[in-house]
């Protein structure tokens, strides 16, 4: 019976230490991800991972984790123009079956599978709105001064208008649709035109002003827009990707 004791007290003590020993080793991995990602992505900061799974030990043994989550607070992202970025915020991706090798300064990671969050204020969506005075019909000019949450998952356009040399008192308000284009593309497209002082004018020149499209492209790992709703303070964002490229 005291033998038996032993054996147990031992089993315990020594699952206690490979437990300890696993968390230190995910801490480990999980700091040097981060900083890999930091340094690879330009970030301004390092980003958050967390590696889920237990034992870690044995999923690195056989050179592939079942889970990696990464959250990272701003990222600039490209535009397709080559001039500027667009910010974005709060981007969150869980990965799932990660197959890497080498050690974690330098591994090459590939994720099967992707999916996360994300979100662009309506501040940076603005930039790519025609915002400048733009003549849209006969003694009529306007331009977008600001975007905001319209409720029902749409965007609310703010147009001010010149009609007949005499600018309007208040703002048009436009509600519009958002989508995703291409994997790539955030599309805001007026669910019904807007009338200014009641001059009838072309379709296409008005759309000129309400409708705007803005490119993201260059997420981390090659992932895509999937899908996109209006929310309180900007767009938020749903990504996706396969065989995405966590480092390397």
């Amino acid at each position: 019976m005291r033998a038996l004791r032993i054996l147990l007290i031992t089993a315990v003590v020594l699952g206690g230490i490979f437990v300890i020993v696993d968390r230190l080793a995910v801490d480990f991995a999980e700091g040097e991800v981060a900083d890999r990602l930091k340094s690879t992505e330009n970030l301004s900061t390092t980003p958050d991972v967390s590696i889920n799974g237990f034992p870690f030990l044995t999923q690195i043994a056989g050179g592939s984790l079942d889970e990696v989550r990464i959250g990272i607070q701003e990222y600039e992202a490209g535009t397709g123009d080559g001039k500027q970025n667009i910010r974005i915020e709060d981007l969150r991706a869980d990965m799932k079956g990660v197959e890497f090798s080498g050690d974690f300064s330098s591994a090459t990671a590939t994720a099967a599978d992707a999916t996360g969050t994300a979100s662009v204020t309506y501040d940076e969506l603005l930039k790519t709105a025609k915002s400048e005075s733009t003549q849209v019909g006969p003694g009529v000019t306007a331009g977008v001064i600001g975007l905001s949450d319209g409720g029902n998952g749409k965007i609310k356009v703010a147009v001010e208008a010149t009609v007949l040399g005499t600018k309007l008192p208040e703002p048009v308000s436009v509600l519009s649709s958002v989508t995703v284009v291409d994997g790539d593309t955030v599309r805001v497209h007026a669910d019904a035109l807007p009338a200014f002082g009641g001059i009838e004018m072309a379709e296409a020149r008005v759309r000129e002003i309400t409708d705007f499209e803005q490119k993201i492209d260059g997420l981390p790992g090659g992932i895509k827009l999937d899908k996109v709703e209006a929310g309180k303070s900007g767009v938020d964002i749903t990504v996706r990707g396969s065989d995405v490229r966590l480092a390397g």
